[in-house]
């Protein structure tokens, strides 16, 4: 939503109604709180600067800088040094059963949600000695290396860097797409697969792709894919948001218990 939308909004929410009670920075963050639960103002929306929509609204800059500090207590805004006020990234928590193999962009379909992919890197070159070990290639075989930022209704909640190699695509190379649906368009849909999850910190870099601060909780996960004849088709390293995801897998008692 840009500044002059948001505007539009906030005076159509009646500010300076007499039947609004409270004072002025109360009815402004209670405006601002609308339009973000009713999801016209999405997680990690920037909005101005509290001089500009002080003036826009015609309103003291007080009144804005107080409403938006009445926010970033309860955690519906938050600031970015050096970058402005943001509406939090914060997530609500999704539940990934560990039992299950399916691609990001079918889960999020599975959710309600819309999937997309931003390419950060796609390379097609020879696999490096480790690469050759883990999907079982030659020197002389290809493979493609695809870095993506995965996003959910433009939310950004994972950085997926994939290894598949390239006889298994044909000519789908894979993109913004799902790479499980390009590989099942070539017949090597991906049927079984060993995950790895370790907890760790992001980097500045990665952080600021998944607008979340430096150092925040993270899920790095390996995942070994196979097809029905056991070959190795996909070697991916994820970085799932820590506060966006709970892994989850059903138990049963051994019979020798």
């Amino acid at each position: 939503m840009d500044r002059t939308s948001l505007v539009a909004e906030l005076n159509a929410r009646g500010l300076r109604d007499d039947v609004m009670a409270g004072p002025l920075y109360k009815r402004l963050a209670l405006a601002l709180t609308g339009l973000i639960q009713e999801g016209l103002l999405k997680p990690g929306a920037p909005l101005p600067g509290e001089r500009d929509l002080a003036e826009a609204l015609k309103l003291g800059r007080v009144t804005v800088r107080t409403a938006y500090r009445d926010l970033m207590s309860s955690g519906a805004l938050e600031s970015r040094h050096g970058s402005g006020t943001f509406v939090s990234s914060k997530v609500e928590r999704m539940e990934q059963p560990l039992w299950r193999l399916s691609s990001f962009s079918a889960d999020m379909r599975s959710r309600g949600r819309s999937p997309a992919a931003r390419i950060l890197s796609r390379t097609i070159n020879s696999p490096s000695p480790e690469e050759s070990f883990l999907l079982g290639l030659g020197q002389d075989e290809t493979v493609l290396r695809l870095d993506r930022l995965r996003l959910a209704d433009g939310l950004p909640l994972a950085i997926e860097r994939a290894v598949v190699p390239v006889k298994f695509l044909g000519n789908n190379a894979g993109g913004e797409g799902s790479l499980y649906d390009a590989l099942a368009a070539s017949g090597h849909k991906p049927v079984r697969a060993l995950q790895r999850l370790t907890a760790v910190t992001l980097d500045p870099s990665s952080a600021s792709m998944l607008n979340v601060k430096t150092g925040a909780p993270a899920l790095l996960i390996e995942r070994i894919s196979r097809l029905e004849d056991q070959r190795v088709v996909e070697y991916t390293r994820s970085h799932y948001r820590g506060d966006a995801y709970d892994f989850v897998a059903e138990l049963r008692i051994g019979d020798d218990l």
